[in-house]
């Protein structure tokens, strides 16, 4: 077990512990949730642990097992912290409240129930019908920040959606002839491309694909390669272009055909107000959490004009374009917080609408 500071916390701490841990393993633990877990003694941890990727142990189990030999008599006086509850099905691993009532931890502190509908409330029942003591709603709003695309998708059964461009301090995202132009720094860069690592898929329109001829992989951060859709609806973008490399798997959204070569996917699909509500589902239907809409500006307006957004992530860069495509405008919205990247601002907001509130001091 990490070197752990045993200054009492109290129930919030222990529970904001709990958060910290779990954000190990950001990008990592789709289509799980990212949980992180305390056993407390006393004021004092004996035992901490996160569900470090997907199909491995939970946080639960793996904080029992970083219990020390000298502390597991202790085990049935303890309060365990988890910021989700404990899952009380068998899937790929088995349940982890039936450990919990195996090892007879005293108590069980959660943040937030868990909106998957083979636990939803069973985990806890599971837990008081063996005299486990139960505390729920500790942290809450800051444990759905954490879980959003968690959330979202099992409550709103669709991908939650972030939007993010890059604009100059005038007001715009490109110059008029949509040359190509550096609006941000390598920072904010090399921060776009962790983020990638983050989300399950990543999303550009026609002309975004076919003029700046993207990659849309993470190629400047460690971690996975996110599924890359484009949308193009007559099949306009050369196969010459990065997004036909197989470098990463690829949904082409067109209304010509529907064929799967290599890993790239022509997805066959009726273009029209409809498109993007069809498309969500079309993503929830195949798993996939989170999408990062980059671009260009029609699409963005698209998703903001259908209110189908969650997030929204601007760069602001210390250049002036005095001409050009204006960057989309907000409505609906709450900003989360703003920070410097390099010499560029970072604001991010979210939507009024969406559900999953920004908490103070969490982080993306």
């Amino acid at each position: 077990m990490d070197h752990v500071e045993n200054t009492p916390l109290g129930e919030q701490g222990n529970m904001s512990r709990c958060f910290d841990l779990a954000q190990r393993a950001k990008g990592h633990t789709s289509p799980n949730p990212m949980v992180g877990a305390v056993l407390v003694y006393n004021d004092r941890i004996i035992g901490e642990g996160w569900h470090h990727y997907y199909g491995a142990d939970h946080a639960e189990v793996n904080c029992l097992k970083n219990v020390a030999e000298a502390d597991k008599h202790l085990i049935s006086e303890c309060t365990m912290y988890v910021n989700l509850e404990p899952c009380a099905h068998h899937g790929i691993t088995p349940p982890c409240a039936d450990r919990l009532v195996r090892e007879k931890v005293k108590r069980v502190v959660i943040a937030n129930k868990d909106p998957f509908e083979k636990v939803n409330g069973k985990g806890i029942d599971k837990l008081k019908e063996a005299g486990i003591e139960m505390t729920t709603g500790v942290l809450e709003k800051e444990g759905q920040w954490l879980n959003r695309r968690f959330f979202c998708f099992h409550q709103q059964k669709r991908p939650y959606i972030i939007l993010k461009w890059a604009g100059s301090k005038d007001g715009f995202i490109a110059p008029a002839d949509r040359s190509k132009i550096q609006i941000t720094g390598p920072e904010s860069q090399k921060l776009l491309h962790k983020w990638r690592t983050e989300e399950a898929a990543i999303m550009v329109g026609t002309t975004t694909a076919i003029n700046d001829n993207p990659e849309l992989t993470a190629r400047l951060h460690e971690g996975k390669q996110p599924l890359r859709i484009v949308l193009d609806k007559d099949l306009r973008v050369p196969h010459t272009h990065h997004v036909y490399d197989g470098k990463a798997a690829t949904w082409i959204i067109n209304e010509q055909k529907e064929i799967l070569l290599g890993n790239v996917h022509s997805v066959k699909m009726p273009f029209g107000e409809g498109l993007l509500p069809a498309l969500m589902n079309r993503l929830y239907e195949a798993r996939i959490f989170s999408v990062i809409v980059e671009g260009g500006s029609s699409l963005l307006n698209s998703f903001i004009n259908a209110g189908l957004w969650d997030e929204a992530r601007i760069f602001t860069g210390d250049v002036s374009i005095k001409d050009g495509i204006h960057a989309p405008i907000l409505v609906n919205v709450v900003q989360a917080f703003t920070t410097l990247v390099g010499n560029d601002q970072l604001d991010v907001y979210v939507n009024n609408k969406s559900g999953y509130p920004y908490s103070s001091g969490m982080e993306l």
